[in-house]
């Protein structure tokens, strides 16, 4: 009786490998100038199958396309762009759907860090010039 050689085992993939199939970010199609997209066109435009879509709406409070005319959607491209974050986020990168909530959740915290940052720093350089301006006042008094 011929020895049968053993299956090769496959081994757990690394984030980033696997989907072969599956686009980068960088070689998806530039998103056309205009306001609204349907899920249709995001779908091409992300590569991303409609369900899925439908699927991340409810996984992702961030993305809120609007609805109108019997349910059907209307994307905004801020939107076709958190899209193509998920995408990456789960496929590139291998993040489960909780973890790419949590990572999104953790950016738009960042963000808004960084937006009060810049409002405290420009509250900061308005009061240091009335301060200058009250100190300059006082030396010619």
């Amino acid at each position: 009786m011929p020895d049968r050689q053993q299956p090769e085992l496959n081994h757990p993939k690394q984030p980033g490998q696997g989907r072969s199939n599956k686009k980068n970010l960088q070689d998806l199609p530039q998103i056309p100038d205009k306001v609204y997209f349907t899920i249709g066109e995001v779908s091409g435009l992300c590569l991303v199958k409609p369900h899925v879509l439908r699927y991340w709406e409810q996984e992702f409070p961030q993305l809120k396309p609007i609805k109108r005319r019997g349910n059907r959607r209307y994307y905004q491209r801020n939107e076709i762009n958190l899209v193509r974050r998920i995408k990456s986020l789960l496929y590139e990168h291998g993040f489960t759907i909780d973890g790419a909530r949590a990572k999104l959740n953790s950016d738009n915290e960042t963000v808004s860090e960084a937006i009060n940052n810049v409002n405290t720093a420009k509250l900061v350089k308005k009061i240091l010039i009335q301060l200058e301006s009250m100190l300059s006042d006082l030396e010619r008094g």
